[in-house]
C-alpha cells in the first residue's frame, strides 16, 4: 500500500543468475512480515482505500488524499494553500494537473508510463503474491537504519522498478524502502522511512507516519472498503 504515493519504474539489466529461487530463510523473514502487517488474508479482503494525510513544505500545510480502487484506478488529489492538482491512473490512461508546477491544464503521462505504473494499481502490500506478479526477490543480508538491525531485501519488478527494503529484524515491519525508477523517460532515485505503526479495524498494520523527499507525512485517516464514485478518475480536459 507504500506504493500509493507515485512510484514509477526503472529498466534494469538483468541475469538469471542474480534472480537465485528465494531459500527458505528469505521466506521466512517475508512470511513474519506479512503476519507482522496483519496477515495475507486480511490485505486480499481490501477492494477501496481512501487514505488523508498532510505535510509541510516551505512552512505551508500541503493536503494529500488518495483514493483507490483495486487494479483498477488510482487517483491523487494535493491541496497546497487552496489551490488543487491532481493525479489519475487507471488501466488504460493516466493524467497530472499540477497548477502549482505551472500546468495549466490535465496533461496525459505516455501510454509506456501508463503501462509499466500499472503495480501502483495493487492496493495490496508488495510481498503478498510477488511471485504470481513476476517480482523477484535478492537477499542481501543485514544492515543497521539508526541502530536498529534489519533484513535487506531487494525486489526486481517487470516493469523495470527496483525497490530495497529494511525490514526491522524485530518487529518485521518495513523501517525504510529504496526506489529506482523512470519517470518521463528520466531515472529517479527516492527513498522512504515509515513509523508509528497502528492496526487498523480491517485487520491490517499501516504506517501512520511516512518521511520521504518532501518530509514528513502524517496520515490522519485510512478507509478501507468505503464506497469511492468512479467518475473521479475521468478527466475534464
Amino acid at each position: 500500500m507504500k506504493k500509493l504515493f507515485i512510484t514509477a519504474l526503472v529498466a534494469i539489466a538483468s541475469s538469471t543468475s542474480l534472480f537465485a529461487q528465494t531459500t527458505e530463510a528469505t521466506q521466512q523473514i517475508i512470511d513474519k512480515h506479512i503476519e507482522a502487517i496483519g496477515g495475507a488474508e486480511n490485505w486480499r479482503k481490501i477492494n477501496t482505500i481512501i487514505a488523508k494525510a498532510t505535510t509541510k513544505a516551505q512552512g505551508a500545510e500541503i493536503k494529500i488524499t488518495t483514493s483507490q480502487i483495486h487494479k483498477k484506478a488510482f487517483r491523487l488529489d494535493i491541496d497546497v494553500m487552496g489551490m488543487n492538482g491532481y493525479q489519475i491512473l487507471t488501466t488504460t490512461n493516466g493524467w497530472a494537473f499540477m497548477p502549482f508546477a505551472g500546468q495549466t491544464k490535465p496533461e496525459p503521462m505516455t501510454e509506456d508510463d501508463v503501462k509499466s505504473s500499472q503495480d501502483q494499481l495493487d492496493v495490496v502490500d508488495e510481498f503478498i503474491g510477488y511471485k504470481e506478479a513476476g517480482k523477484k526477490l535478492e537477499d542481501l543480508g543485514k544492515d543497521e537504519i539508526d541502530g536498529t538491525e534489519c533484513y535487506k531485501l531487494k525486489m526486481y519488478n517487470p516493469n523495470g522498478k527496483t525497490t530495497t527494503f529494511f525490514i526491522d529484524a524485530t518487529t518485521n515491519l518495513v523501517l525504510k524502502q529504496e526506489t529506482q525508477q523512470t519517470v518521463n523517460g528520466k531515472e529517479v532515485n527516492s527513498t522512504s522511512e515509515f513509523s508509528n505503526y497502528k492496526k487498523l479495524d480491517s485487520g491490517i498494520v499501516f504506517p501512520m507516519s511516512m518521511t520521504n523527499e518532501m518530509g514528513l507525512m502524517e496520515f490522519s485517516e485510512i478507509n478501507i472498503n468505503v464506497p469511492i464514485d468512479e467518475k473521479i478518475f475521468e478527466v475534464k480536459k
